[in-house]
């Protein structure tokens, strides 16, 4: 395994990952429980039949911006996708879940590394998640990312830039955050010598902000 996958926070140890033929079952199984094809599902979803059939067979992994969509399409936690186990979901809202970044799975794609945290605490309005930023240039993007709502994100090692489709960017150090409107298409590009570690919280907004109903 390529020392970019280990383990995040310095942990040595190999991480539990999310295979995609595991994630592409689970997926399918999720549909099935709707009584849901694959056309119904894209048409819910906005992507298309031939990709979700691709990450169904674990052919492909999906982006962020899709298994959002997905999840979206489902009426699912995503979160819970990626869990070490099985648990099931209380039906009242603890007062707090506490987490440690063993307690969930590494997810590859082409260009981030990432652990979605927090599964068992039902009905969340963020998703809470741990990132390595291993790419360094836009063209390694199929495309910008996008997904509804707004996005905040702190720097825990090395050094990143956020791209924006609309040639905004911003430069984060160590510790340095930033908050946007994650509608925008963007990426993340590691600045530093070895992947830069963030760790972002998306939120779904059903409101689209003021400034831009004003366009």
């Amino acid at each position: 395994m390529p020392d970019r996958y280990m383990a995040l926070s310095g942990n040595t140890s190999p991480p539990e990952i999310v295979g995609k033929e595991e994630m592409g079952a689970r997926l399918r199984a999720e549909r099935k429980a709707r009584k849901m094809t694959l056309q119904a599902l894209s048409q819910a979803s906005g992507i298309a039949v031939s990709t979700l059939s691709k990450a169904e067979l674990g052919q492909i992994a999906l982006s962020y911006e899709k298994f959002a969509a997905l999840a979206r399409a489902l009426d699912i936690d995503m979160t819970r996708m990626f869990m070490l186990r099985d648990a099931s979901q209380a039906a009242v809202a603890p007062t707090f879940v506490k987490n440690k970044l063993s307690d969930a799975r590494d997810y590859i794609t082409e260009n981030y590394h990432y652990r979605l945290l927090m599964g068992e605490y039902p009905g969340k309005k963020m998703l809470p998640m741990v990132a390595l930023i291993d790419s360094r240039k836009v063209v390694e993007f199929e495309d910008y990312i996008r997904h509804p709502g707004q996005e905040f994100v702190v720097v825990l090692s090395g050094k990143v830039r956020i791209q924006f489709e609309n040639g905004d960017s911003v430069v984060l150090g160590r510790l340095e955050s930033a908050y946007f409107d994650s509608s925008i298409g963007h990426v993340y590009l590691s600045l530093s010598r070895k992947p830069a570690e963030v760790l972002a919280v998306c939120s779904d907004v059903e409101e689209v902000p003021s400034r831009l109903k004003a366009g």
